[in-house]
């Protein structure tokens, strides 16, 4: 829903409502962040250099943003700026007039109409990968191939192949680090839940129901090369369950689903695990979601049963114990992972290929799953390498 097109009340409406959701300065810049969205003013020749842009010669300019749309601007940009006023070195889109608006609201140095000039740059150290999904992997491996630190969001890769591309890539240069935009792992309330589970021994049952927002059949999302909403959105929560169930209880998992044919937005699917854990995923979007997506949790293991209700509200109840906690703002995580990435500036906290490879073949053997309605099986071999079946026949 483009917002900006609604009538004065519901702006009104959706902007208290998300005050009180975020605060104030979240939601400020939420909503510039839709308005960047509109923006239409471009720039000629290859390259804008900013001469707007203060301290110019700074060394803290050793970052680019590629794909420069409503997340990069509301919350990478807006996160590293107020870590650092001088972080952005260069932004990239394929649309100009979103690489120049980021770029100048964010006291860029330059913005490019190329790729290339971000690869080439040997000041950048850092790139903040947000585009379009299908690129993700792409531009990924050809930055870790320059020994650049790639952040990149969800999902990392939209098939086998891109998979196999950034195991290549990120195995032959030891100088580059890999983080992954899968913000909720850091958020406050999941960490809690997490470290009660852990107390506890035996299998797990974990069921996700997530309320998405509605969007049109001629969204990209619904391109076939990016992977729809299986992968731009599922992957969240299945990267989550991985985080719940740990790598070591995961594999092999048997994954099937449930869903009416050619659903675009609806989706139910089930995995077992080889520990005895055991996970459903529903995802539903049949309308607009006012407070934005909308996630409850319902968690048992052992003697904890706990509850999470959109990352703003955590419920424990552990034998006679009833432990409830409550946020004044929700928190997805969205802070702390991207300045995460960030410090990988300073330190080495890259990802481990194992979970780099883990999460994205465990969402594309649920899409799997859930686009031919059989049986799916993920095998991890003792090379460390993994493999995916659909019934008996092996595709990857």
């Amino acid at each position: 829903m483009d917002y900006t097109e609604q009538s004065l009340l519901f702006k009104i409406r959706k902007l208290y409502r998300y005050i009180k959701l975020y605060g104030i300065k979240r939601s400020l810049i939420k909503v510039k962040g839709q308005y960047h969205m509109k923006n239409n003013k471009s720039f000629e020749g290859k390259i804008f250099h900013n001469n707007n842009c203060k301290n110019q010669k700074s060394s803290d300019r050793v970052i680019a943003i590629v794909g420069c749309g409503n997340f990069a601007y509301s919350n990478i940009a807006y996160y590293l700026f107020k870590k650092n006023k001088n972080f952005l070195r260069a932004t990239y889109d394929i649309d100009k007039s979103k690489s120049l608006s980021l770029c100048e609201n964010y006291n860029g140095l330059y913005a490019s109409e190329s790729i290339n000039d971000i690869i080439n740059d040997d000041c950048i150290k850092l790139v903040y990968i947000a585009s379009n999904h299908y690129s993700h992997a792409i531009y990924a491996a050809q930055f870790i191939s320059a020994n650049k630190i790639v952040h990149i969001e969800k999902p990392h890769a939209v098939s086998y192949d891109q998979l196999s591309l950034l195991y290549k890539s990120y195995t032959e240069n030891k100088n580059s680090q890999i983080l992954l935009g899968f913000n909720r792992p850091k958020s406050k309330l999941f960490k809690i839940l997490t470290s009660y589970l852990d107390k506890e021994s035996g299998p797990l049952m974990i069921n996700w129901f997530i309320a998405g927002h509605q969007i049109e059949d001629n969204h990209w999302y619904f391109d076939k090369k990016e992977g729809g909403r299986v992968l731009g959105n599922l992957c969240h929560w299945s990267d989550l369950i991985l985080h719940i169930v740990k790598l070591d209880n995961c594999f092999p998992c048997v994954i099937t689903s449930s869903n009416k044919e050619n659903s675009k937005s609806d989706f139910v699917c089930s995995i077992s695990f080889s520990d005895g854990s055991a996970s459903t995923i529903s995802f539903s979007a049949k309308g607009h979601t006012f407070e934005g997506v909308r996630e409850i949790l319902n968690v048992h293991k052992g003697n904890t049963l706990g509850m999470l209700k959109d990352f703003a509200t955590l419920e424990l109840d552990i034998i006679e114990k009833i432990i409830k906690k409550k946020l004044f703002f929700r928190d997805h995580g969205h802070k702390k992972n991207i300045l995460n990435s960030y410090n990988a500036l300073f330190k080495n906290n890259g990802e481990d290929i194992d979970y780099v490879m883990a999460s994205g073949i465990f969402i594309l053997a649920i899409r799997d799953s859930i686009e031919t309605g059989q049986k799916v099986t993920v095998e991890k071999k003792n090379t460390g390498k993994y493999s995916v079946r659909i019934n008996d026949k092996k595709i990857y």
